[in-house]
């Protein structure tokens, strides 16, 4: 199957040139990591040493702070696979939702879906399914797309959307991610696309992000679980998170750090109504 672009020309230029510029541009931005990637090489072990958070909004307010963890990736190589973990922002599709064969385009070209990965992780799931309805309009794994190509076009992709957001999931998909990881022998980085709290004036996305945040790099998914529901935190991909730390702590990376931190207001200097976004690093 081909997954068209669903985004491109709203979150970021469909012009592949206007493409590359935005991106160089993100990675320059005051916000961002303030150098470009150069001399990306192939990762050329099994076993990856990172993981990464990266925010998925609209390339004008997200990308500076993505471009600190896709910077990351540009250092330590480009392994064979990318585990791109999301929300479901669109209620279409099950629980967990793998897109497991077929490639996904955008305007810098077609990125294939490693089918033996997806499928592995679909036969060990006792949750997950082949499900392409919820990736149809689906933005938050499409925006990541085009970061890893600016890298690199030598990688393949297993598209996840959980529809479900909770330990239970987690633990399940977490799992059998490490298992279908070890029993292929490819190296891969998991990615776990999300944005923080929606919609809060600057100084309260300020407050509840630093909890989310202190939780990530404790990696403490019981403690980012409990505070997202006890101070009702808007953070809509809480689950790929909890995911990620999951099976980062099953690979023994037990670290994280969070690179960069930013909102939606910094940008549009309207600080009443924002959207915070992180980036992170697991290893």
């Amino acid at each position: 199957m081909l997954r068209e672009p669903a985004v491109a020309g709203a979150f970021y230029p469909n012009n592949p040139e206007d493409l590359k510029v935005a991106i160089e541009d993100s990675f320059l931005s005051p916000f961002g990591i303030g150098k470009i990637p150069e001399d990306v090489k192939k990762f050329e072990s099994k076993d990856y040493p990172i993981n990464i958070m990266a925010p998925h909004a609209g390339y004008i307010y997200s990308a500076p702070i993505a471009s600190h963890s896709y910077y990351k990736i540009a250092e330590y190589g480009i392994p064979d696979v990318f585990i791109i973990l999301s929300p479901n922002h669109t209620g279409f599709g099950s629980e967990i939702s793998v897109f497991n064969k077929g490639e996904w385009k955008t305007p810098f070209g077609l990125v294939e879906v490693d089918n033996e990965f997806a499928e592995e992780i679909i036969s060990d799931s006792e949750i997950a399914s082949a499900d392409f309805s919820a990736h149809v309009s689906e933005h938050a794994i499409e925006v990541q797309l085009p970061f890893l190509q600016y890298l690199s076009n030598n990688f393949k992709i297993v598209p996840i959307v959980m529809g479900t957001q909770s330990l239970i999931t987690a633990s399940d998909l977490s799992s059998s991610i490490v298992k279908a990881g070890e029993k292929l022998g490819k190296s891969y980085c998991i990615i776990a696309s999300t944005d923080l709290s929606h919609f809060n004036t600057q100084e309260r996305a300020n407050e509840v992000d630093g909890f989310v945040l202190e939780d990530i790099e404790k990696m403490d998914e019981l403690k980012l679980m409990e505070e997202i529901i006890q101070y009702n935190i808007t953070m809509c991909g809480y689950g790929p998170v909890i995911t990620t730390i999951l099976s980062s702590k099953l690979t023994g990376k037990n670290s994280s750090e969070i690179l960069a931190y930013g909102t939606s207001g910094d940008i549009s200097k309207d600080f009443s109504n924002v959207v915070g976004y992180a980036s992170g690093i697991f290893r």
